[in-house]
């Protein structure tokens, strides 16, 4: 039996393999959604902090008024669901790398996708059914456009 070794400089040859392409997927997912984080989130901070009258003026009025707009709902469900998304998959490549021991890293994993699933339906709850005009709330606490 003889066996051959290729030429040093001899083009390397690939082996046909049927895996998917998810961790080049979601490399590529890290990288757009880390962009447009950055993007939503310094909007978020200007739009909060910037353009009004800054941390003091932050109060159930001020949300009841950004959150009246769709805009301004979409804007925040995006962030949060991308930095839910973008952290998580974070995490799960931090505890594929430490995790030794199967058991460990498939509770591990267990735990990260249940504070995921619930952090993420709660603040799309949130988000969606937020009544900026409760009507047993104090008249000076509600929005300018509530009803009195």
């Amino acid at each position: 039996m003889t066996t051959t070794i290729p030429a040093p400089r001899s083009p390397y040859a690939r082996r046909k393999t049927s895996r998917s392409n998810f961790e080049l997927y979601g490399w590529i997912f890290m990288r757009a959604s880390g962009v447009l984080l950055v993007v939503l989130i310094f909007g978020h901070l200007f739009m909060n902090l910037v353009s009004g009258e800054g941390i003091s003026a932050i109060d159930f009025a001020f949300v009841g008024g950004k959150w009246a707009s769709p805009l301004w709902q979409m804007w925040d469900l995006l962030m949060l669901w991308l930095a839910m998304t973008h952290g998580t998959i974070g995490v799960r490549t931090i505890i594929n790398d430490y995790a030794e021991r199967d058991v460990t890293r498939g509770v591990l994993k267990v735990a990260l996708y249940t504070a995921y699933t619930i952090v993420v339906v709660l603040g799309t709850l949130v988000i969606f059914t937020f009544d900026p005009c409760p009507t047993d709330a104090p008249r000076e606490l509600l929005a300018s456009f509530c009803p009195a």
